[in-house]
């Protein structure tokens, strides 16, 4: 059955970008985070976010940014959230991490922990996150681990880092970690950096194979398109966004997902309407469930992908209804001729 056409009365999960304050100025950055927006949630709006949130059995939260860490109510939102029951996953940049956070980390099954890594050495990382950044996550991960948290590296796949993917699992293993994967996508400040660090048909196909083969490796988002048959079971076939999850900003505007927050897509503003109102019936919610992009629909891969992430097709493109463009269908024919990478990996 067709996701759109079984709407779910409420979200799966959020992604909830708290801030747009940070500490690093990552050159892949999906919402060109630096110093915080005016008007961005206080606490009073955050709980009472999560009062909605949790009156419609929301399972879980991804918290994001920025780096959620700089914000002063950050750990009191979450101990709100874990007395409603909903579990959080925390993106952080491993270099703000408190005592305080530590502690409402440790032994707490509601709580997984991703810290963002873009390299198994300086020299690549750094790169990405900014110089000196490499050895201040790894002391992140290190007042982290032994401490019974569920905790994943996170690391956007670049052409810069594309090589080093098995020394990272080996490094997040080191720690007692797993290791997830994200695609890179042109959002935010990764518009300036798409040409530079998106992987070509080669490194896509090597990618795919290296997934397939290996099923412990985390994959964040999106990946279906780019991937096996196999390992596709292990997940959602589909883009989720307004079907599954969507993402509320800092300043409580909702959207399909976290890389497409633009005006034009904005489902509504949880300062003037419930969310729930939002979910149920936004004309931009409406639109993603039924988005079937035109270039897609007489493709063999259509019943497996839907398109694949409308994301990458909207920002390369401008076009919802073109195909995502790392879409195996797509790089296939064009990577025959290219020399392969295999065995860098």
């Amino acid at each position: 059955m067709n996701y759109a056409d079984w709407p779910l009365s409420a979200p799966v999960n959020i992604t909830w970008e708290i801030t747009h304050q940070c500490n690093l100025n990552c050159i892949h950055c999906l919402s060109s985070s630096s110093t915080a927006s005016p008007g961005e949630l206080n606490l009073d709006e955050c709980l009472s976010t999560v009062d909605q949130l949790a009156a419609l059995k929301i399972f879980e939260i991804n918290f994001g940014g920025g780096e959620p860490l700089l914000i002063k109510h950050f750990i009191p939102l979450l101990r709100y959230i874990h007395e409603k029951g909903i579990v959080t996953c925390i993106s952080t940049n491993g270099t703000a991490l408190t005592d305080e956070a530590i502690a409402c980390f440790t032994d707490n099954p509601l709580v997984n922990v991703q810290v963002s890594l873009d390299g198994a050495t300086p020299e690549v990382n750094d790169r990405i996150r900014g110089q000196g950044t490499f050895h201040r996550i790894i002391r992140g991960m290190e007042l982290l681990a032994g401490k019974n948290i569920s905790l994943s590296i996170n690391t956007v796949v670049t052409s810069l880092n594309f090589t080093q993917l098995s020394q990272l699992k080996k490094l997040a293993g080191s720690y007692g970690a797993r290791l997830r994967v994200s695609r890179f996508r042109p959002s935010g400040r990764a518009r300036e950096s798409w040409e530079m660090l998106r992987l070509n048909a080669a490194q896509l196909r090597d990618l795919s194979d290296w997934l397939g083969d290996d099923p412990s490796i985390l994959t964040g988002d999106s990946f279906f398109s780019i991937s096996q048959d196999g390992r596709r079971q292990l997940g959602l076939d589909m883009c989720g966004a307004c079907k599954m999850t969507c993402c509320i900003d800092p300043c409580g505007l909702v959207y399909p997902c976290a890389f497409m927050q633009e005006k034009e897509f904005c489902g509504g503003n949880l300062r003037e309407t419930a969310f729930k109102d939002i979910w149920d019936n936004s004309e931009v919610f409406n639109y993603f469930r039924h988005l079937e992009p035109a270039a897609c629909r007489e493709c063999p891969r259509f019943s497996k992908c839907r398109g694949g992430c409308p994301a990458v097709a909207y920002f390369v493109s401008r076009d919802l209804n073109s195909a995502d463009p790392e879409c195996l269908a797509n790089w296939s024919q064009n990577v025959l001729s290219a020399p392969s990478v295999e065995g860098q990996i």
